[in-house]
This record gives structure tokens, sequence and C-alpha cells, in this order.
């Protein structure tokens, strides 16, 4: 797959947020901060900026850029942990927040961990979370189930991405919390009735 084809894996995050944020972001290359963004933005700078350092047989790699052509993945690691004695690689992924209710977190770190299985050609058994809000470290197993989650997700991406079209909006709480609300405007746009009155038009003139 060529390189610049390559699905980012914070695309993931954003599609699973709302899929026209994910479009918007990353087919019209928009992006626009308010305080949460730059909040986690802020936390990933200074983890990515970290000099590597071995301690007691671990050796830590910040801001690890991984690219994985076959998987059509590419993006940036937070951490990357090589456990020497067991030979394991573990991603290790920052939040800003806390946990989830939902599974995206675990399905982007298992995302990373698909992409250093690729370049590597190791088994990455497990991946970490730290949250800022909670000060906490979930260590997840990527078992299978949660493997076929993520590759799901993976497909999902690629074909909203093939297709090259921005969805219409779909108003929630989530609307809250988007950076781009002013940008995206949902609830002018999904109300917005002149795609419909223009295709009458030209059925009307057809006729």
């Amino acid at each position: 797959m060529d390189e610049q084809k390559l699905v980012n894996i914070s695309a993931l995050q954003h599609f699973a947020f709302c899929q026209r944020q994910c479009a918007l972001i990353h087919l019209e290359q928009v992006w626009q901060e308010n305080y949460l963004t730059a909040h986690g933005r802020q936390l990933h700078e200074r983890v990515d900026n970290g000099e590597p350092e071995t301690r007691k047989g671990v050796r830590f790699e910040r801001g690890v850029v991984v690219s994985a052509p076959q998987l059509g993945l590419t993006g940036k690691l937070d951490l990357l942990e090589h456990h020497k004695a067991s030979n394991q690689f573990i991603p290790v992924e920052y939040k800003r927040g806390k946990p989830k209710t939902n599974d995206i977190d675990q399905v982007q770190l298992c995302a990373q961990a698909l992409c250093i299985e690729e370049m590597l050609n190791v088994e990455v058994k497990q991946g970490a979370l730290w949250y800022w809000q909670t000060r906490k470290r979930i260590e997840i197993e990527f078992d299978q189930s949660l493997r076929a989650q993520t590759h799901a997700l993976i497909t999902q991406v690629q074909k909203l991405f093939k297709l090259g079209k921005t969805p219409s909006p779909t108003t929630g709480k989530h609307c809250k919390a988007c950076s781009l609300i002013d940008i995206c405007q949902p609830n002018l746009t999904e109300h917005d009735a002149s795609n419909r009155y223009v295709a009458e038009l030209f059925n009307m003139e057809a006729e």
C-alpha cells in the first residue's frame, strides 16, 4: 500500500468518536483545538520528547514511529518498552482523561501492537494504558477478541477513506466535547435542506 494512503492510528479513535470528525480531520485536513485537545497534545509532547533510557533490563523508547503497509496503518507510539530478558515489546499509550466506557482505547493500543508485530516479526502479547486523570496504569492483553475488533475497525476506517466522502453530521452529547463543532456546525448542516432542494429542482427540469 502506498505510504500516503496508510491510515493513521489516531484515525481509529476519531472514527469511534464521530465518523464525520474523522473525515474532517483525515480527509479534509481540518483541525481546531479546544481545552481538551490542547491538554492532550501537551501531555503527549512531554511523553514523546523524553530521551531513550534503560532501567532494570527494560529499554524505554519514546515517540516511536511505526509503519505497517500490509496492515495499512502508520502512526507514533507514546512509549515502547522492550523487556530484554523476555524479549517482550510492550506499547504504552498515555491518555489525558480516565478510562472510557467503550473499548476504543484498547483497540487503538492493539493497533499499535499489530504494527510492531508486522515491523519486527514478533508477537506482542500485551500493552498498557496510562490515564492522567486517575494516575493509573492498566495492563491490556491482546487476545483474539480484541484483535478481531481492531481489524474490524481498521477495515471500516479504510472504507471511509476509500470512499473519500465526509459523512453527514449526527448530533449528540459528543458534539459538546468536539473541537471542530464550530467548523462542523451540526445543528445547521443536519437540517440543511439545500441539497434536497437542488436535487428536486433538477428532477423538475428533467420532466
